[in-house]
């Protein structure tokens, strides 16, 4: 900042006004588009800190661009005219308009004081920026800490000091309280003036409130801080959700064992499938049982709702599935326990489920659903979904009688469980016949292992908008 007593090198010529208005356009345009995206940010859910931090970050862009604007105006206009200290002939004295309580003008004044007479000379916008009248006058080097916060009166001291003792200049912000009480944010630039004999006879100061500015990066950081702690406990749950989910699935492959009744007429396996965006974790879930009296319960299903709710709702279900079973409740009456519970659950949801059990000694299946779709039953090479019998999601309504099913399966022939996410988007209208095509394959398989690997190379695609579970039961001979 030059001094305004001495200016040895030549004064710098001003801009072609030519190549400011183009300036002045190109930033009229940019702060017309950062408006319009201001605009569409407004009218979206206010509880949402990520779109409160990019709203923010366009209130703050345009009010900077506001600024540059206005400065590129002053730069292409020139100083403008001050008023007359006196008035002319006998005619009343021109009083020209004052800017605007908005402007620029009204947000920028200047001061200077006198070392040598203790003149304080400040401009009317720095009154106003001070809540004082003009009138009134400025205050001095020694008053105008006293209207600053307890905490930066010390750095405006050393500003002040260092600019007066050591010739530094003066760049720093700090926050006064006006008579009705009201705060603001002042950046102050600055520097000493020299006599002729190169000793600081004056201090000059250009000072600009800021308060818009430092609210709106405040209003910035706040909802950053509120984003990352949002981001960091989502992560923290996915993580708590994933462990939960990991210790209630079972992990085995290959065929399920019984421990001293060897084989269980059954091989099955099965495999979560995650969502391809990352999201939290569902309810969904896979499960196969060896009961005591040699049979075998296995099971698919899911629950609403996402997050470590979705996935101990889940747990609780399926701990509840696991005991009906080892009572020797049939899959049907099973079904109406599940409902019973998710009524009586301090946290209501809905789910669907299909619970199958088979027998080894006489290769029967009694299944039953609950809104779920139904297995799919794959024999010599050819798929169909079974014959579902009547049942509602679970949570829909009370008092539900849950029927069941019983049919005969033969050697070699395959079951295929699975939840609603298990297609990616671009089939999602093709339902089971996806699964269907891969009739030919299953055929070809020697065990339920390579049938879900099968499926996984078919299906298991970033493209699936919600986590699956897959559950392949393959008869034996």
């Amino acid at each position: 900042m030059p001094s305004h007593l001495f200016a040895d090198p030549p004064a710098p010529q001003p801009p072609e006004r030519d190549a400011v208005d183009a300036l002045i356009n190109r930033t009229r345009l940019l702060r017309g588009d950062v408006d319009a995206v201001r605009r569409d940010a407004s009218v979206i859910d206010d509880d949402d800190p990520q779109l409160r931090w990019q709203r923010a970050l366009c209130d703050l862009a345009v009010h900077q661009l506001d600024d540059l604007g206005e400065n590129l105006g002053q730069l292409r206009d020139g100083i403008p005219d001050m008023p007359a200290a006196e008035p002319s002939g006998d005619g009343p004295a021109r009083t020209p308009a004052g800017p605007s309580t908005g402007s620029l003008l009204s947000r920028v004044g200047s001061a200077e004081w006198n070392l040598l007479t203790d003149e304080v000379s400040w401009s009317d916008e720095l009154c106003q920026i001070f809540g004082r009248a003009p009138g009134v006058g400025g205050l001095s080097l020694d008053e105008l800490p006293s209207v600053l916060l307890a905490e930066d009166q010390p750095l405006l001291t050393s500003m002040v000091t260092d600019c007066l003792v050591d010739g530094r200049p003066i760049d720093g912000e700090f926050r006064i309280l006006l008579p009705d009480g009201d705060m603001r944010t002042l950046h102050m630039m600055g520097e000493p003036v020299l006599d002729t004999d190169g000793c600081t006879a004056s201090m000059w100061a250009v000072l600009r409130d800021v308060s818009t500015l430092r609210r709106g990066a405040h209003l910035v950081g706040r909802t950053q801080d509120t984003l990352r702690h949002q981001e960091q406990m989502a992560r923290a749950e996915h993580r708590m959700a994933a462990e939960l989910q990991e210790a209630v699935l079972p992990s085995w492959r290959g065929s399920l064992p019984i421990p001293g009744r060897g084989a269980s007429g059954l091989d099955i396996a099965a495999r979560y499938l995650p969502s391809g965006s990352g999201e939290l974790i569902g309810g969904d879930w896979y499960d196969a049982l060896p009961l005591p009296d040699g049979r075998t319960l296995f099971t698919v299903g899911g629950l609403t709702g996402r997050g470590i709710p979705a996935t101990s709702a889940m747990t609780m279900l399926l701990g509840a599935l696991r005991g009906t079973a080892l009572a020797g409740i049939d899959p049907g009456p099973a079904m109406g326990h599940l409902n019973q519970l998710i009524e009586c659950s301090a946290q209501p949801a809905l789910g669907s489920a299909v619970c199958c059990r088979f027998d080894p000694a006489t290769r029967t299946l009694v299944w039953a659903q609950a809104g779920h779709p139904a297995p799919l039953l794959f024999r010599n090479g050819v798929g169909c979904p079974l014959p579902a019998p009547d049942g509602v999601l679970l949570g829909a309504t009370s008092g539900v009688t849950y029927e069941q099913d019983r049919m005969d399966l033969l050697p070699g022939d395959v079951l295929v469980l699975h939840t609603d996410g298990l297609t990616p988007r671009a089939d999602r209208s093709a339902g089971p016949d996806v699964l269907l095509r891969l009739a030919p394959r299953f055929a070809q398989a020697r065990t339920a292992e390579e049938c879900v690997r099968m499926l996984v190379e078919q299906l298991g695609t970033d493209e699936r908008v919600d986590d699956a579970c897959v559950l392949v039961a393959r008869v034996e001979a």
